[in-house]
């Protein structure tokens, strides 16, 4: 099956930021009080709201103020990036100008808001290979909801079983399935459990080996 839409997830799927999330969350937590295991911290891959905020107050208490914890959190995990620079995952140039060469079209569908995502692929010279990004600001409810890549889709002008979408993790897996989109998952941080990969239409373990699947 050919399929000419491609929806790419941005943190721990294109650029290698994901692991950054996993060290701040911890570290602003504690200079609230709070102690976050790397489990916990592992669970708030791509969650969106208004699930990042539930999460966070299932697991150290209703009185937890989310944003200013988030917001210490971003502060954090920025002068590290503004400091050392992202990467790009292995394969993402080539896949992308595969598919800009081969006329597939391409968007992002992340968790992070637009501004910081402008910069992230902007810095990075990528932000010319995307045709449409969607931030999940956008939407009413965050992942592991099919919000985002329904609007996503709708904006690219297709439907969901035409369009692949890559993802790295978990709750962005489930966003992408419920949606109905063909899931390829390129794991990051942590491998799919079972329950997970039976929702997969693939997995790779460099972004661009999914040009064989196209």
């Amino acid at each position: 099956m050919r399929m000419d839409t491609v929806i790419f997830d941005m943190d721990g799927t294109l650029i290698d930021t994901e692991k950054y999330y996993r060290i701040f969350w911890p570290m602003a937590l504690r200079e609230f009080g709070y102690e976050m295991t790397d489990e916990q911290a592992l669970s708030m891959r791509s969650l969106g709201r208004p699930f990042a905020p539930a999460r966070l107050k299932e697991m150290f208490g209703p009185e937890l103020d989310y944003r200013a914890v988030r917001e210490r959190r971003r502060e954090l995990m920025e002068e590290r990036l503004d400091r050392e620079g992202i990467e790009l995952k292995p394969g993402a140039l080539e896949l992308l100008a595969w598919l800009r060469d081969h006329g597939v079209q391409r968007a992002i569908a992340t968790a992070t808001d637009l501004q910081r995502t402008e910069k992230y692929l902007g810095g990075l010279g990528i932000r010319d290979y995307f045709d449409q990004v969607i931030s999940a600001v956008m939407v009413q409810e965050g992942k592991p909801s099919p919000d985002i890549y329904l609007y996503a889709c709708g904006q690219l002008g297709r439907h969901p079983g035409e369009c692949m979408a890559v993802e790295d993790s978990p709750n962005g897996v489930l966003s992408a399935a419920r949606a109905g989109c063909k899931v390829v998952m390129v794991p990051d941080q942590t491998d799919a459990e079972p329950e997970l990969e039976r929702l997969l239409y693939a997995k790779v373990n460099r972004l661009d080996e999914i040009i064989g699947l196209l």
